[in-house]
C-alpha cells in the first residue's frame, strides 16, 4: 500500500487572525449583537477627528458633543440642534471603539434621540 510508513494526519495550518481574514471581518462586520436590534446608539463628548479633520456639524457648527448612531453597517452622527448626516468614513469598528460598557439600545432612531437629549430640544447647549 501506498499509505504505510506516511503520517496519518495532516500538519495543523496556523488559525488565521480574525483581522487578516476579510470573510470572517465582514461578517463581524455585517451582524450587530445578537442580531435582532438594528439600531444602536451612544453618545460621545469629545471631538470626532476623522483623517485628521474634526467633525463640525453644517447646520450650527459645533465641534463636538454628538450621538453617534450605528444602523447595521451605516454610522450617522447627530447634533443636539438634531442635524444628521451619514459619516462614509466612519465603520462599525470605529463606532464599537466609541461606546461605552453602559451602550444603550433602541428600538428607534427617534427613541434614542430623545432619549439622549438629540432632538433639537438642547440645541445649543455643551454638557459637561
Amino acid at each position: 500500500m501506498l499509505n504505510e510508513g506516511l503520517p496519518s494526519q495532516r500538519a495543523a495550518l496556523p488559525e488565521t487572525a480574525f483581522g487578516d481574514d476579510p470573510l470572517l471581518w465582514l461578517q463581524q462586520e455585517t451582524q450587530l449583537g445578537d442580531g435582532s436590534i438594528g439600531l444602536r446608539a451612544t453618545t460621545h463628548p469629545e471631538e470626532i477627528v476623522i483623517t485628521g479633520i474634526p467633525v463640525m456639524c453644517a447646520q450650527c457648527g459645533a465641534r463636538r458633543d454628538w450621538m453617534v448612531i450605528c444602523d447595521r453597517n451605516e454610522i450617522s452622527v447627530r447634533c443636539r440642534c438634531a442635524h444628521q448626516w451619514v459619516e462614509r468614513e466612519l465603520t462599525r469598528v470605529d463606532y464599537e471603539a466609541m461606546i461605552d460598557v453602559g451602550g444603550q439600545d433602541y428600538p428607534s432612531l427617534e427613541a434614542a434621540a430623545q432619549a439622549a437629549g438629540y432632538d433639537g430640544t438642547l440645541a445649543g447647549i455643551y454638557l459637561v
